[in-house]
């Protein structure tokens, strides 16, 4: 059974900083590509950034130069590290495979940054 875990999300004040991790399931996380995703009130879920099987990674326009996405094959976990967070980040975040899975989107971690 597949299982994507998030954790790491809060309240934090604009110019702050969070690092958010998700624990995979091994079966899955081997072998692809991880996303993080956030999905706004009132706003279609969007990937935020990318990151392949070999460390490569992309990003969103709208976090570039803020938001670093990393992997530990090892513990089979991916993280998001999240600094000059604005009001504008807030948003459920999740991860998922990339392309997404349906069946794999889990609860997410909530992000509040404040003005």
């Amino acid at each position: 059974q597949v299982r994507l875990v998030e954790s790491g999300g809060g309240l934090v004040q604009a110019g702050g900083s969070l690092r958010l991790s998700c624990a995979a399931s091994g079966s899955i996380f081997s072998i692809n590509d991880m996303g993080w995703y956030r999905q706004a009130p009132g706003k279609q879920r969007e990937l935020v950034a990318g990151i392949t099987t070999r460390g490569r990674t992309n990003y969103a326009d709208a976090v570039k130069g803020r938001f670093t996405i990393s992997r530990d094959n090892a513990k089979n976990t991916v993280s998001l590290q999240m600094n000059s967070l604005k009001p504008e980040d807030t948003a459920i975040y999740y991860c998922n495979t990339r392309p997404s899975v349906w069946d794999y989107w889990g609860q997410g971690t909530q992000v509040t940054v404040s003005a």
